[in-house]
Parts: C-alpha cells; sequence; structure tokens
C-alpha cells in the first residue's frame, strides 16, 4: 500500500483538483480494510469528511493556495479536537472540546482533513503502546510486537499508510520509539516551539506536540506549519534558529555506555550507523553517557512523576479505577514526593546537566538508539515497568535538556523487526538537523513504513522563507566569519564552482583576510571553488545589511548556469590586490600561502 506523501498528494492534486475525492474515499477504503482494530479511538464520520472535502474546494479552489491543501491527517486522542471526544485513552475521563488545540487550528487553516483521533498509553504514560483500554496498537512489522508509545496508534497509522501524517505527544520519547518501532520518521521540536495549548499534559513542563511522517522532508515541512509563539502556552518560545558546522562533531556511545539489554543485532545496527555517519563525511566523537543517562533516570525515579499527579490529581481522587492499573500505580507513587524532594530534584537536575554541558562540548549533535531494544507485547504485560523503562534508556534525557531531535530508520533485524536512531541538537537546532537526518534516511535504504517505500534523499528544496547565498572567502565552512552563516540558521546546501568567466583577488588591508570576486566576461578561467548556504530569510536580511563595503551582493553564475545570489566585489578595491584565479579557489591559494 503505497504511503500518503506532501509530494504524491501534490501531484495528484495538480492534475485535477478534484482528485481530492478520490483520496478521500481511498483514505476511508484502507482504514475499513485495516485490522489492526487498535489504532483509532474515534474518527471523523465519513460523510462529515466527504463534506469537509467539498467545504474545502469551494472555499479554496486552488490547491497551492494552502500548504497542506487536502493532506488527511490524524491527531493523538489527547490533543483537543472542537466537537470530538478526547479521552487521553481514558473513557471515564472524555469531554468534548469546546474548540481546537492550537496545533489543530494551525493544520485546519493550512487546508489539512481531520480523519481520526488516535490511540496512545492512557494519559501519555509510556513507551510502549499497550497500557489502552481502547487495545494495544500492533508494531506493522510483526503483531507480536509493541507499537512504542505513548503517540502508538499515531505511528502506526503512518506506517501503515492510512494517512499521509499524523501528531503525537513528546515528554520522555513518546514521539520518537514508536516511529523506530515502525519504520518511520518521527520529529520531536525543541520544547515550546510548538504550542501544547489544548492538549492533556503528562509533564507540563516537559511536553512537546511532535510529528509522525514518512520521511524527514514532510516531518520538517509540517513542523513549520503548526510551529509559532502561543500566548496562551506559558510554555511557548519564540522560533529561533541554532545553524551547525557543515562537517559536524557527532556525539556516539563508547563501548562500555553501549547498553541493548541482550538485543546484540540492535547493538550491531548501531555500530551501523555510526560508520554510516562517517561515510556521510560526520566527525565521530566519543563521550560520557553516565550525566545524560542519570538525567533519564529522573523521569520515573524522581518527583518528576509528581507533575503527572497533578495533572490528574482530582480525577484521580474522583476515579482511581478508571485508570488502567499501571498508569495508575506509577502516578500515585508520586505521592511520596514531597515539596522539599521536588526542590532536591531540581538541585540534582541542575548538577547534572552542568555535568552533561561539559560533555556537550565535545560534540555538535548525538547520534544515539532510538530505543535500545523491541519487546513483545506479551512480556511487556508480564513485567511492564521495567521494561519499559528499557525503551527509553536514550531518550528520556531530551526534553530536559530542551534539545531538538529527529528521529530516523537506521536498518532491519534478521527476523524483519526495524531498528533506528536520533539525531539530538541543542535547543533550536531543528533546522540545522533536517538535512542531516534527511541524508541518514535516504543513505539506510530502509524506505519508509511497512512497504519500505523509497523516500526522498534530502528535504524538500528551500521554502519561500529562506534564501540562497553563494560565499567565496571568509564564510566558507571553517573559515573564520563562517559563525556568521551558522549562528542565523544557515545550513550547507552544496559546495561547487562559479562558471569560468570569474577572476578572485586577495584583497590588501582586510582583517581578516578576504578575497573579492569579480566577473570578467569573456575569460576561460578554471571556475573558482564556491559554496552555496541556506539561510532563513529574516536572517539573510541581517547577514547582507552587515556586509561591509566593497564587499557586496549580486547575482554569481554557477558552473551549472544557475544564478544564485553571492558575494561580489567593487573594481575599485582591486587596487593592490593580488590575483589569485589560478588557485582556484581561496582555501587553495591560504594552503598555498601557508
Amino acid at each position: 500500500m503505497a504511503l500518503f506523501t506532501l509530494d504524491s498528494l501534490r501531484g495528484r492534486y495538480a492534475e485535477n483538483p478534484e482528485n481530492l475525492f478520490e483520496v478521500v474515499e481511498e483514505v476511508l477504503a484502507r482504514i475499513d480494510a485495516c485490522d489492526d482494530p487498535a489504532i483509532f479511538i474515534s474518527r471523523v464520520a465519513p460523510d462529515d469528511l466527504r463534506a469537509a472535502a467539498r467545504a474545502l474546494l469551494s472555499h479554496a479552489p486552488d490547491p497551492n493556495s494552502l500548504p497542506l491543501w487536502g493532506v488527511p491527517y490524524a491527531v493523538k486522542d489527547n490533543i483537543d479536537v472542537a466537537g470530538m471526544a478526547t479521552t487521553a485513552a481514558c473513557p471515564d475521563y472524555a469531554y468534548v472540546a469546546e474548540k481546537d488545540a492550537a496545533v489543530v487550528a494551525r493544520l485546519r487553516a493550512a487546508g489539512a482533513l481531520l480523519v481520526a483521533k488516535t490511540n496512545l498509553d492512557q494519559f501519555a504514560t509510556g513507551l510502549n503502546g499497550t497500557r489502552s483500554p481502547y487495545g494495544a496498537p500492533r508494531c506493522v512489522f510483526d503483531r507480536d510486537y509493541v507499537s512504542g508509545g505513548s503517540s502508538s496508534g499515531s505511528a502506526v497509522a503512518v506506517a501503515r499508510g492510512l494517512v499521509a501524517f499524523t501528531l503525537g505527544t513528546d515528554t520522555a520519547g513518546s514521539g520518537r520509539v514508536p516511529a523506530a518501532f515502525n519504520n518511520i520518521v518521527g520529529v520531536k521540536p525543541t520544547p515550546g516551539l510548538v504550542p501544547s495549548t489544548g492538549v492533556v499534559p503528562a509533564c507540563r513542563s516537559l511536553d512537546c506536540v511532535s510529528v509522525f511522517a514518512a520521511d524527514v522532508a514532510d516531518g520538517v515541512a509540517l513542523r513549520r506549519v503548526i510551529e509559532g509563539f502561543d500566548a496562551d502556552d506559558g510554555y511557548s518560545v519564540a522560533p529561533a534558529r541554532v545553524g551547525l558546522p557543515p562537517r559536524p562533531r557527532v556525539g556516539v556511545l563508547s563501548a562500555g555506555d553501549r547498553e541493548f539489554y541482550g538485543a546484540a543485532e540492535n547493538e550491531k545496527l548501531y555500530a551501523q550507523a555510526v560508520a554510516l555517519g562517517e561515510k556521510l563525511g560526520w566527525r565521530m566523537v566519543e563521550f560520557d553517557y553516565a550525566p545524560f543517562a542519570e538525567i533519564a533516570a529522573l523521569l520515573y525515579e524522581g518527583p518528576w512523576l509528581a507533575e503527572r499527579l497533578a495533572a490528574l490529581e482530582m480525577f484521580l481522587a474522583q476515579k482511581p479505577e478508571a485508570f488502567e492499573p499501571t498508569v495508575r500505580g506509577l502516578i500515585e507513587s508520586a505521592k511520596k514526593f514531597s515539596a522539599a524532594d521536588a526542590f532536591r530534584g531540581h538541585y540534582r537536575l541542575k548538577e547534572l546537566l552542568r555535568a552533561a554541558e561539559r560533555e556537550a562540548e565535545k560534540f555538535d549533535v548525538m547520534l544515539l538508539p532510538t530505543s535500545p531494544i523491541q519487546h513483545t507485547v506479551a512480556a511487556m504485560l508480564a513485567d511492564p515497568v521495567r521494561l519499559n523503562a528499557q525503551l527509553g534508556r536514550y531518550t528520556n534525557f531530551v526534553n530536559f535538556r530542551r534539545m531538538a531531535a529527529i528521529a530516523v530508520p537506521a536498518g532491519f533485524r534478521g527476523d524483519g523487526l526495524p531498528f533506528g536512531v536520533t539525531l539530538i541538537g541543542s535547543p533550536h537546532s531543528d533546522e540545522a538537523l533536517a538535512p542531516l537526518a534527511a541524508a541518514f534516511h535516504a543513505a539506510t535504504g530502509c524506505g519508509a513504513g511497512f512497504a519500505r517505500e523509497k523516500i526522498a534523499a534530502v528535504p524538500h528544496a528551500p521554502l519561500s522563507d529562506r534564501i540562497d547565498i553563494v560565499v567565496v572567502g571568509a564564510h566558507l565552512a571553517d573559515q573564520p566569519l563562517n559563525w556568521q552563516l551558522t549562528q542565523g540558521g544557515g545550513w550547507l546546501a552544496e559546495a561547487t564552482r562559479t562558471a569560468p568567466d570569474y577572476r578572485l583577488y586577495a584583497l590588501a588591508n582586510t582583517t581578516p583576510a578576504k578575497p573579492g570576486l569579480i566577473r570578467e566576461p569573456g575569460f576561460a578561467g578554471p571556475g573558482l571553488e564556491v559554496e552555496v548556504w541556506s539561510l532563513p530569510a529574516d536572517a539573510f536580511g541581517r547577514f547582507v545589511d552587515a556586509i561591509p563595503a566593497p564587499l557586496g551582493i549580486g547575482k554569481v553564475t554557477l558552473a551549472d548556469g544557475r544564478r544564485v545570489a553571492g558575494f561580489l566585489c567593487e573594481s575599485h578595491a582591486l587596487a593592490g590586490a593580488r590575483d589569485i584565479t589560478d588557485f582556484g579557489g581561496w582555501r587553495a591559494f591560504l594552503a598555498g600561502s601557508a
């Protein structure tokens, strides 16, 4: 069954906007034919979905008028949808939402079509997907195994091709572990980047709304639609962008820190993932995972359990029998913590965060197993607390450190079960992680979902909010002014050469040393080494405004004929400059001078 993707849907709608009705019927047929009844808790009635499609076509007849025109999706059932029940997988807790959660409102405005609400570990408490009275969604590759949670139904719905994307939530790894267990992508934003207004809280200070999609390109495009400051969310933060070096230092587990609880094949697949990162040009760096592991343990062993109790205390007192037994046990165990314990927990967290920061100086990005092991449903039900804790060994710490993460497929075991890894970056590195995650996913050859469908090798071409710029000297990767690009959220799009009719000069009296690029029509030179960087539009404006004379921005013709904004030099600045064209580029000139 072919997956729905943004590109495939846009192609169908470009041929004929009325193909929307064909897509709706296809979605309904796929859901009706699905043999896993535990994926959804509630559905939009078929006739209501058809009516929503007719209303969309009437309101916005041009599919290009809205970014998610006609894209079918589902949301985890702890996220409010106006007029539908929110259960958080607890029937006695259910209420009919009066208005959409902020993220649903943004998707609705973007033209997406809601199809259903998905199953979850009750109150988003768990990483396995079995803690729901509505049943346990199963791994799409083997029904004996857990789907991962708590966003269980959301991940399975994408992996089975029932909808194009889904929303989940992530506190301890719920937006990443199910992605790994079902061979899809999980995008976990920087906490607060996507608002949580209208979401039933688990640990309010750590919760994130996450995205499940077939590939990184779709996941990132969808995150862009739902992100943005929300004044109604006390934890909301304004979008910001932190860049990464084009050849990042990638932190990986040392041999002594690689705990896979006996899953030897998973350990081998992680080693293969590290080797693949090296092939992609990343600089792999081992680090001490101990402080991160201690931070992770705080989530379920420390007073943060009391934050879960705070969200549900009144309901627990009124209807304790309504809770799934394991969930109830975990939340009731929080009663042993005092206010003093909460402060002591925060003090210990600060100490561990400082230790983690020292280790983090060794790397720019982390590459970790998303989960070290995948258990059977039977084993999980027999030992629900201990085995669940194993699943979160490499995920629980991330939101404590306010980090961004993208979980991607990384291979298959001999028994056909998938394995995944997660790229984890500093707060607000969401955009910069995307090309790394997309390149890795493509290089694995794992495809997406149950059918292992082929995915795009790179993210979608830069959207209208990004601008490419050609750099030739001090802004090249590893050169002294490159930070001005990465700090603004820039990433390296490609290394290439100019057309042959350009000369390069080493300018006199510049600090740091800079070259000047001049076009000379008719000149037949070697073409010059340049890099194309992608910048957010607002960062591009600030960057250009800060460029000192005699340099400026014009159109640079590349070797393949494209004309891209880039650095050029005023001709009067060539007095006293040295023609270095024959070196073929600034780096070669610097190496020759040395």
